[in-house]
């Protein structure tokens, strides 16, 4: 990788917040690259969850901070499936009717990339040193896999961290049931929803599943916790920041 390439952290809030550790491993990785990051202090919410809630007014307020935050940002890269679908997909809709922040929003939507996606299509990168030891499986989160068209990308870097035991659940594909503000709204159906993803899980033989969104990995490590199972949760950043 090329010193003087230039990246902006998008971090969200659920990382920001509650799992540091998984933007922290994200620096690092990057930083293995040899990447110059910078972290705008004025980010906030992509407002995904006022938007998600049919909040659209409070949602064009965030997006359009979001976008002045990161309006001149060479290359943007976020460890979520789930906020980069919000910012490539929903905010040149969100503004469709205010021409100005509509081209402003294509631009940055060109700009922004999820991880594993940025590590493998734009990098080129599958193998970074990474060491595990473990049984291991993948679980693909919606917007990740529904809204980005991101799949492979995940597995390709699983498969190089050496020492991995790597097996695909059953249903791989399935949502968790989690969906943001779905798991508070239709708490019964979130519920049986990731019964099934958790026993597919444990069906794998796995002691660890990684994903490549934080709200997808709580969701499932509640259930498994609440089981008594011993297997983990981790995000893919902190499985390659491994070694």
């Amino acid at each position: 990788m090329s010193n003087n390439k230039h990246l902006c952290l998008f971090v969200p809030c659920i990382i920001d917040r509650s799992y540091p550790e998984v933007g922290e491993a994200m620096v690092r990785i990057l930083r293995k690259l040899g990447a110059h990051l910078a972290y705008p202090p004025a980010q906030t919410c992509c407002g995904q969850p006022a938007f998600n809630s049919g909040y659209r007014k409070e949602a064009v307020i965030a997006a359009k901070h979001f976008l002045r935050t990161f309006e001149d940002a060479e290359t943007i890269v976020c460890p979520s499936g789930s906020c980069v679908a919000m910012v490539r997909h929903h905010y040149p809709e969100l503004l469709q009717d205010s021409p100005n922040w509509a081209e402003i929003a294509r631009s940055v939507a060109n700009r922004v990339f999820e991880l594993t996606e940025f590590l493998v299509d734009v990098m080129g990168v599958k193998d970074l040193g990474a060491r595990y030891r473990g049984k291991v499986t993948y679980h693909d989160s919606c917007h990740l896999l529904r809204g980005l068209g991101v799949s492979e990308q995940p597995r390709k870097l699983i498969r190089q961290v050496q020492g991995i035991d790597f097996v695909e659940m059953k249903d791989s594909d399935r949502c968790c049931g989690f969906g943001g503000t779905f798991s508070f709204k239709y708490g019964d159906i979130s519920s049986a929803i990731l019964r099934d993803k958790v026993k597919n899980i444990m069906d794998s033989g796995a002691d660890t599943v990684v994903g490549c969104d934080m709200g997808c990995l709580m969701h499932i490590q509640g259930m498994l916790s609440r089981n008594g199972s011993h297997i983990r949760t981790l995000h893919i950043a902190q499985l390659l920041a491994g070694g």
